[in-house]
């Protein structure tokens, strides 16, 4: 695998701005449909309306998508690591938790990937750094979480239980799309081909499951919702996902999970009403300062400022995966 050593510049800062932006939109967007909507239908609405776009923007590129086997049958495991599962039960959850809350929760995909990393991969290895990291994340966890583990399963404990399982389920993906470096996919094929495999099966399950032509006709605000879910929290943060990871590289994209609490938090505070309490904050600070850890940069910026040397990024083992939020 190749080393990658990026600095970002203005553009590319600017990119993983907007594209954190966008990702902690999802969980405003969800926020505001999951009343109206079930789960299964505005995760196939997602999917759906996020593969036309996708498939119309291979096609305007002149690209192709494959039509061997194996290929489908590796966009339809990562559909399932990478949409359907953690989609879901993150929809579900934030039926019953704050869309804020879900976003910190969410960003444990980090620290799952680094275990799951650990023991499923030769290059990706716990370090000290790596291992402080996990601890103090998991600690952040559980630390919002609280008590309610101890007295039962609450629904609320269940949504977020929820929401960990969606990031346990994205930490696995990260680690299963490897392959498609293997398998020479274009990074925005190999997007645009789970994003239809997870349409083909969601849609199916939506309408059988669900029957969402009983409910109630949604109100334009819930339509504009899955819009802004599909066309931009999927289909376009997908386009600078990878635009950035082809300029900056995999490690320099990871700053991107800092970010999404902060912009969900501030969507779901404005314009849901929603309040977080201050265990979730202290939770989320325990999980900023593992994943400091865990990237590393941080705490070398401050050693090389404190020798007076001048920063420089660090070059890390690139590893491309599928990851939307």
């Amino acid at each position: 695998m190749n080393a990658i050593n990026h600095s970002m510049g203005p553009v590319e800062w600017i990119l993983l701005i907007t594209l954190s932006i966008l990702w902690g939109g999802s969980f405003f967007f969800v926020g505001v449909a999951v009343d109206a909507l079930g789960p299964l239908t505005i995760v196939a609405l997602r999917v759906g309306l996020a593969a036309i776009a996708l498939n119309l923007v291979v096609v305007l590129m002149g690209l192709r998508m494959p039509a061997e086997k194996p290929m489908w049958k590796a966009f339809f495991g990562m559909g399932l690591l990478n949409n359907m599962i953690p989609f879901t039960l993150i929809v579900w959850g934030q039926a019953y938790i704050a869309s804020g809350l879900a976003s910190i929760l969410n960003a444990s995909t980090i620290f799952f990937t680094v275990i799951a990393a650990h023991y499923l991969t030769q290059d990706e290895r716990l370090t000290g750094g790596r291992f402080a990291g996990v601890v103090l994340g998991i600690a952040g966890v559980v630390f919002m979480v609280g008590t309610e583990a101890l007295s039962g399963l609450s629904t609320q404990l269940l949504a977020q239980l929820a929401v960990l399982g969606g990031a346990l389920s994205y930490a696995f993906a990260g680690i299963y799309g490897r392959r498609f470096r293997i398998l020479n996919s274009p990074p925005l094929v190999t997007a645009t081909g789970q994003v239809t495999a997870s349409a083909l099966v969601l849609i199916p399950l939506a309408l059988l499951l669900e029957r969402p032509w009983l409910l109630p006709m949604p109100s334009a605000t819930v339509w504009a919702a899955i819009l802004g879910l599909a066309l931009l929290s999927t289909a376009l943060a997908y386009i600078l996902y990878f635009r950035v990871l082809s300029t900056a590289g995999a490690t320099n994209i990871l700053l991107v999970t800092f970010l999404i609490p902060v912009s969900a938090i501030l969507l779901g505070t404005v314009f849901l009403g929603e309040k977080l309490e201050l265990k979730h904050f202290t939770g989320m600070a325990f999980i900023a300062i593992g994943l400091a850890a865990i990237d590393g940069r941080p705490l070398k910026a401050v050693r090389l400022w404190l020798s007076g040397s001048p920063p420089c990024a660090p070059a890390m083992p690139e590893q491309v995966t599928d990851r939307d939020i």
